[in-house]
């Protein structure tokens, strides 16, 4: 049976979630206790179950509150249907450039085999790099907006191709119409003041690659010889923020935020999101490791500790928001009044159908992670997609059609989860990554929470002005 709602306490606060609507109300015991018996249909059978706790007349005026919420379609509202569109093949919006499949680190949790993806290491030509620009403009149709994200290894490795194609790209961007957002992710060893003028000249948007604290970023992400890294790309990070601050690349629409992760070694890493905050950065995200028959591992029984830390996470967060002081943390970061569309709520990133991973040889891939797994190239830019019953695969595997996703009440936020974790514990991209789900559900609702305590408190000062 399809969860219609979810309803949680935490930190003291009862929320109410209706799945399919996305609305999220803070409520109080009663009506919290009430839920369990509500169905929308059966006010009388909900007074006389709740007779013995509440007084009659109390439950019959949070069920006419109720109803009120569900002519709002804001409680139990209509199931979602999938769009025709899923139907059709997609338009690609972005492409993801393997533009180094080599690296300068040797993270201790690298999927990418440092860098290599199990193949020969190598980098991306200026030629290929610009047929990459070639195809998201033939493939992307009518859409305007088109995103190209610049990775590796390490993708500072090939400023080369990394200019090439960004020259081309500005340059279709005037014979086209097409506006291309360009991002590189970075582990910032070659983050010298030449490449942040240039990378900032460009308007990219940045992703820095730091795991926290300097002990637990050095046991995990050592370079090539071995040696620690924190000093060396903290300083870079701190040079390329104050490069972004004021002026025009506060408005240029680009972002620049440090991204972490955590493993079963640092549990405690609440404690690395507030020491990246500590060292001067105030955009972050730190997601947990992903990893099979690894001592890095996260396990089944790390979860409490886990949930836990979480917890603590959201009480940091509000008291340095409180004391004015607050930081962005990516999964806390999310919008209760205006979600995201029907596509995106149902599929998510739309690997191998809306987005693709280019390998250095122009080879296709659903995405980053993919690539160099046996049975996942999709085609090459040369050919173009080559297995579209693989692409649809893809396109027809959003949450109502993945069994386990098909009932969960988080399905509408997470989008049904990684295809990549899917793949690699069960080698099927419709058998969700169990882990996974259990983290994602108790950072909902985390995020949930802290959002909601944010709207409480803004219309308070609102109220009191």
């Amino acid at each position: 049976m399809k969860a219609k709602i979810h309803k949680f306490e935490q930190n003291g606060t009862y929320i109410l979630l209706d799945v399919n609507s996305g609305a999220v109300h803070v409520i109080d015991k009663m009506i919290y206790d009430l839920m369990d018996t509500f169905t929308g249909e059966n006010d009388e059978e909900t007074v006389r179950a709740w007779a013995h706790a509440y007084p009659e007349a109390d439950i019959r005026e949070a069920l006419g509150e109720l109803h009120e919420l569900m002519e709002r379609e804001e409680l139990f509202a209509p199931d979602i249907d999938v769009p025709p569109t899923f139907r059709q093949h997609g338009l690609v919006k972005s492409l993801c450039l393997m533009v180094a499949q080599d690296c300068n680190l040797r993270c201790k949790y690298c999927f990418g085999d440092g860098g290599s993806y199990g193949q020969e290491r190598a980098v991306m030509t200026p030629e290929v790099g610009r047929a990459t620009i070639d195809f998201l403009i033939e493939k992307s149709g009518p859409r305007k907006h088109c995103e190209v994200d610049f990775f590796g290894g390490e993708p500072l490795m090939n400023m080369k191709t990394v200019k090439a194609v960004t020259a081309y790209a500005r340059q279709k961007e005037q014979e086209t119409g097409k506006k291309f957002k360009l991002t590189l992710t970075t582990n910032g060893m070659l983050l010298n003041d030449e490449n942040i003028a240039w990378l900032n000249e460009n308007d990219f948007s940045l992703v820095l690659s730091l795991d926290g604290r300097k002990e637990v970023n050095d046991a995990m992400r050592p370079d090539v010889g071995g040696h620690g890294t924190y000093d060396r790309i903290v300083e870079h990070f701190r040079r390329c923020i104050e490069s972004r601050k004021g002026g025009s690349y506060d408005y240029r629409g680009v972002y620049t935020y440090l991204r972490g992760t955590y493993t079963h070694n640092n549990l405690d890493f609440t404690n690395d999101v507030l020491s990246m905050h500590d060292a001067g950065f105030d955009i972050l995200s730190l997601e947990p490791v992903v990893l099979k028959d690894s001592p890095y591992a996260i396990t089944e029984e790390d979860l409490p500790r886990v949930y836990a830390e979480y917890d603590r996470l959201v009480d940091a967060y509000m008291e340095r928001r409180r004391a004015g002081h607050g930081f962005w943390f990516f999964h806390f970061n999310m919008d209760l009044s205006n979600g995201p569309c029907v596509a995106k709520r149902l599929s998510g990133c739309g690997a191998g159908h809306e987005y693709f991973a280019v390998a250095e040889n122009g080879d296709l891939y659903p995405c980053h992670q993919f690539v160099g797994r046996e049975g996942y190239r999709l085609g090459s830019l040369r050919e173009g997609v080559t297995r579209p019953e693989l692409s649809q695969y893809f396109r027809e595997s959003h949450v109502l059609n993945k069994e386990k996703c098909r009932d969960c009440w988080a399905r509408f936020f997470c989008s049904g989860g990684c295809h990549a974790n899917a793949d690699l514990f069960h080698g099927d991209i419709r058998e969700p990554y169990e882990i996974g789900c259990a983290i994602q559900k108790k950072r909902l609702e985390c995020a949930i929470l802290v959002q909601s305590l944010l709207a409480l408190e803004n219309n308070k000062k609102e109220q009191d002005a």
